[in-house]
């Protein structure tokens, strides 16, 4: 079975007939809705509806963008400064979308919306502009398929599709899945890559609670619709940290199943993350005390936390734990006096010493019970 062309295959009849069987119940804004025209709502595929997550300024890149559903809804979003692209190697699905570019951008007010035709798992390379190269170099032999493979290599080096470090939000709906799994890791790193430092990602997609057997995985069908190629649901966790993400959380959980095969149930899950800020640890005597409830909590760079305990970190940890995805969890404690921050070397589960921190200011967040 070739992954590639039966997903592209089906998905190209998707954009020509609705495939009810290619999506499953979302409740999206009504009110984000009314602006799209009726087509694209109705050729729409999806589990999930990360455009919840995109703030005001954004540049946006939607995987598998498909016929431009969340696009043109994230379009709305992101407002006057923001930037949505979608990227999608289905030259049927970029025409759906396309083809009422220029009517949303006067219902928006502005052009913010570009699509580019790619591959979600290579960023870098541009599929229009490998066709074009293609038509006016035909590979007709070894030498040339050789070639081929260098024009690709420069082509990503010097004009990327997606340019390293360009995206604040990375979205994506019911996308993921219909990679095949040698290429998964890759398409990880290749989110990471285009993200800016702090850049965050919405993923919905549809994990399974087992590990999907081979016969399932095999089977043409189930992996263009969306089932075949899932991740396993802590697998799903488990890539994203490998691939250096941090503050990686299953923010959505459907109660029911989509679908059960086998006994395996798969069901829709919305997740986010954070890219890092890249930043050396420089202590400059900052602390933060955990709030609770759980008596110790561990971060993805290996940090302990115990409740109530005043714990020393550097300046880019206190950032990320106060004004970051950790930021309702911390009461953070910045120095008195600043002195010149100089390389963390405290060992792990240091606490910052009371006399180290008085007369500091005190970042509570959000005041809770009786403040005056």
């Amino acid at each position: 079975m070739d992954v590639q062309t039966t997903v592209l295959e089906r998905y190209s009849q998707g954009a020509t007939e609705r495939q009810a069987d290619l999506c499953c119940p979302v409740g999206y804004d009504a009110a984000l809705l009314e602006m799209l025209p009726a087509e694209i709502l109705e050729k729409d595929y999806g589990c999930g509806d990360p455009s919840r997550y995109v703030r005001e300024g954004d540049t946006v890149l939607d995987l598998g963008s498909g016929g431009g559903k969340i696009c043109y809804i994230a379009a709305q979003l992101v407002g006057e400064t923001g930037r949505v692209i979608g990227i999608d190697m289905n030259d049927d699905m970029l025409a759906l979308a396309r083809r009422y570019q220029g009517e949303m951008a006067r219902r928006l007010g502005g052009d913010r919306v570009r699509f580019v035709k790619g591959y979600i798992q290579d960023l870098a390379l541009d599929l229009e502009a490998m066709d074009r190269h293609l038509a006016a170099h035909p590979v007709r032999s070894a030498s040339a398929l050789a070639q081929i493979g260098d024009w690709q290599a420069q082509q990503r080096r010097d004009a990327p599709l997606i340019a390293d470090a360009s995206v604040d939000l990375v979205i994506s709906n019911c996308v993921l899945n219909l990679v095949r799994d040698a290429d998964k890791a890759q398409m990880l790193r290749e989110i990471h890559r285009v993200l800016r430092p702090g850049g965050r990602v919405a993923i919905s997609d549809i994990v399974s609670d087992e590990h999907v057997p081979v016969h399932i995985r095999q089977n043409a069908e189930l992996w263009s619709g969306c089932i075949a190629g899932v991740y396993q649901e802590e697998e799903f966790v488990r890539a994203f940290t490998d691939a250096g993400f941090v503050a990686v959380r299953l923010d959505k959980w459907d109660g029911s199943p989509w679908r059960v095969i086998d006994g395996i149930e798969f069901r829709s899950v919305t997740l986010t993350a954070v890219k890092g800020s890249g930043e050396p640890c420089l202590d400059a005597g900052h602390a933060v005390i955990y709030r609770g409830p759980y008596a110790e909590v561990h971060d993805d760079e290996g940090h302990s936390f115990p409740r109530g305990a005043r714990m020393a970190v550097c300046e880019r940890s206190y950032r990320l734990l106060t004004q970051g995805p950790y930021g309702a969890d911390f009461i953070g404690i910045a120095p008195a006096v600043g002195g010149e921050p100089a390389p963390f070397c405290l060992p792990a589960g240091t606490r910052r010493p009371a006399a180290e921190t008085k007369g500091g200011q005190h970042d509570a967040g959000v005041c809770a019970g009786s403040c005056c």
